[in-house]
């Protein structure tokens, strides 16, 4: 079936806009609970989770690194890594929303998931360069 270009472009912010409307959810459960503090450090992570999925959109593929040496023992290398990193990612994003809505603390999770936002941000500007 011969998908038009239009059609395309609006299915991959999906994923991405459905990410953010969640956030816009949580927020405003956390909201109504009294809670406006948690719930916008909650909307916080989740646009930032948003935006980490809709520039990872326009990523090609995953280059070569000489860190891991060449052909497809690196490749395998490079690929569990970013798989390991988007898993972690993920979890941490969902300890933040169970632990906001359960009502604890979400201050570590948070920490993290700004941790993992600034890793990922340095990385992908400087991690091709050598130095």
């Amino acid at each position: 079936m011969w998908i038009a270009p239009e059609r395309r472009r609006l299915s991959r912010w999906a994923v991405p806009g459905l990410t953010l409307a969640a956030g816009v959810v949580v927020a405003a459960l956390l909201a109504a609970d009294d809670r406006a503090g948690t719930g916008l450090v909650a909307l916080g992570v989740l646009a930032g989770y948003a935006l980490l999925l809709g520039y990872r959109r326009f990523e090609p593929a995953l280059p070569g690194s000489e860190g891991f040496g060449s052909g497809h023992r690196a490749r395998s290398h490079v690929r569990a890594a970013a798989l390991t990193g988007d898993v972690l990612t993920g979890a941490v994003v969902a300890a933040v929303i169970v632990q906001g809505l359960r009502g604890a603390d979400i201050v570590p999770y948070a920490w993290l998931a700004a941790l993992a936002g600034v890793t990922y941000a340095l990385s992908a500007t400087f991690g091709g360069r050598s130095l």
